[in-house]
């Protein structure tokens, strides 16, 4: 198998992974996505910290080991309001990207508006920086 195959493989496996993992607790339900965003219920808040958490923890590991170096990444003016613009998104549709195709996955076809969105609110982001920004979107690319 080549090694671009192989690596395509294992990171879909790993979606995968992911995917059934967070149904399983329930991530992709937009009942239970709100009642975190109010602090009604913390069940889903301490799962969604602990991720965040045990994904630090392996980027350090990975880092004193020096099996991958993180490098510094440039300030980019666009990060706050990108932020709240996503932040936004995620509580109106209920869902982050990665959410939004495991809904997809459980059949739930209101998830295309969301995939949509997405698509436009890349496209409109590329069309504006182009036009307007030009910020240096270091390892981001456009």
């Amino acid at each position: 198998m080549k090694s671009t195959l192989r690596i395509h493989v294992i990171y879909g496996l790993l979606g995968l992974l992911m995917g059934i993992t967070l149904s399983a607790i329930g991530f992709p339900d937009y009942d239970e996505l709100f009642k975190m965003f109010v602090f009604a219920d913390t069940r889903m808040l301490f799962a969604f910290a602990s991720g965040v958490g045990i994904a630090a923890l392996v980027f350090g590991i990975l880092h004193i080991t020096k099996v991958s170096r993180l490098e510094k990444k440039h300030y980019h003016p666009g990060t706050i309001l990108g932020s709240i613009l996503f932040g936004y998104g995620w509580v109106m549709c209920g869902a982050c990207p990665g959410v939004a195709l495991i809904q997809l996955g459980q059949g739930r076809l209101p998830a295309l508006l969301t995939l949509i969105g997405i698509f436009v609110g890349v496209r409109t982001y590329r069309f504006l920086h182009e036009r307007y920004f030009q910020w240096d979107t270091g390892t981001c690319g456009i």
